[in-house]
């Protein structure tokens, strides 16, 4: 008796996780289905732009030129740089130069108010920066030409904050490829889908700000009191009885090369900060790839308590409901892509497990451990 209400579960399990993968993808593809540019009202307010620089990363001259052709009425950018004799000035400054009506500096310098090398380069700019309203965005980001316009029409009376995961784009080699995996199919769908409840989350590729509200909180200062800026903006906005807003499409990124071993290091890291972020959430993530849905349903055709053929249709159905995404979205989807994906849902077990064994990580160099960021007394870690 006992057994066959085991198999029952496990039949149940399988028949939950694909409708789950089911619905994700097709909440996002209603989502994504609404494209289009946005434009600014009349009377849309200026808008810093704040973009952190360290070294010459891949396609850094595209992405930053990027920034110099918003289709915004005003904005100015503010690139800030922790060390003097950092090679990304050059190529900042040549982009300055080249667009002169477009009002941009670069600050230098650090300003440690936190173990989080990143928000320690951008206090300046955030104190520097000439308007309210505040858009962090990483360097490695392609910003369209609506990207302020599209961020602003996100709030509302009961938005604090307005973010956007990225977009794998452009893989060069298998590696690449995983990266994006993870990127698109798999992180930009459950962020995206999430939003679609209305349980937005903070993701630190975009950050964008009314600055009176984070001064409320305390200051910028306050996005140091988790491992991760995103994980701590999240929970200032929450605090405050307001919500995160997701937009409506992830913005692309240049993925380009990578190894296994990069892969590898950014996906722990990201793992650790959200099991000492969000262990609520973090908890069931071991078991929101493909593999053990398959595996499990592999073991009950083995066992006879599944017809084989539904094992083909379950795959067909998972990886299937991902490449319908990936081709409406324009991410990568060849077969070299489809494989990637699989690949990804059998490495989610295992980084889970790693996740959970230290809360150290190292990022951009820089050794960060859970002790070095203190825990809001509100946060859970």
């Amino acid at each position: 008796m006992g057994a066959t209400w085991l198999m029952y579960g496990a039949e149940i399990f399988v028949a939950l996780a694909l409708l789950l993968q089911l619905l994700s993808t097709l909440m996002v593809l209603g989502r994504l289905g609404r494209k289009g540019p946005v434009s600014a009202p009349d009377k849309a307010p200026a808008i810093s732009v704040l973009r952190p620089l360290c070294g010459l990363e891949n396609n850094l001259e595209e992405t930053l030129g990027t920034t110099f052709v918003l289709d915004y009425p005003e904005y100015e950018i503010v690139f800030c740089v922790e060390a003097p004799d950092d090679p990304a000035i050059e190529l900042a400054q040549g982009l300055i130069d080249a667009h002169p009506a477009v009002p941009a500096r670069i600050l230098i310098g650090p300003d440690p108010v936190s173990g989080n090398p990143k928000l320690n380069n951008l206090v300046k700019g955030w104190a520097a920066a000439r308007h309210n309203w505040i858009v962090m965005s990483d360097s490695n980001v392609l910003l369209p030409t609506d990207y302020l316009s599209v961020l602003y029409a996100c709030w509302d009376k009961e938005t604090g904050l307005v973010s956007a995961p990225p977009s794998g784009i452009r893989p060069v080699g298998f590696w690449a490829k995983l990266e994006c995996a993870f990127l698109n199919t798999y992180q930009a769908r459950w962020q995206l889908a999430a939003d679609q409840v209305g349980i937005g989350f903070a993701q630190g590729k975009t950050l964008f700000w009314r600055r009176d509200l984070l001064e409320a909180a305390g200051g910028i200062a306050q996005l140091g009191t988790e491992m991760a800026e995103d994980v701590a903006s999240t929970k200032i906005t929450r605090r405050a009885g307001l919500k995160v807003r997701v937009a409506p499409r992830p913005f692309a990124q240049p993925v380009g090369k990578r190894r296994f071993s990069d892969v590898w290091g950014r996906q722990l890291r990201w793992s650790r900060v959200r099991r000492l972020g969000f262990r609520g959430y973090f908890l069931p993530e071991i078991m929101s790839g493909g593999l053990f849905p398959i595996l499990i349903a592999a073991l009950l055709v083995l066992l006879g308590q599944m017809p084989w053929v539904l094992l083909p249709v379950l795959f067909v159905l998972w990886y299937g409901a991902e490449f319908g995404l990936a081709w409406v979205a324009g991410w990568p989807r060849t077969v070299g892509d489809i494989l990637s994906w699989v690949v990804r849902d059998a490495l989610i077990a295992p980084l889970w497990g790693a996740a959970w064994a230290s809360g150290d990580f190292e990022w951009r160099g820089n050794a960060m451990r859970a002790t070095d960021v203190p825990l809001h007394p509100g946060s859970k870690g």
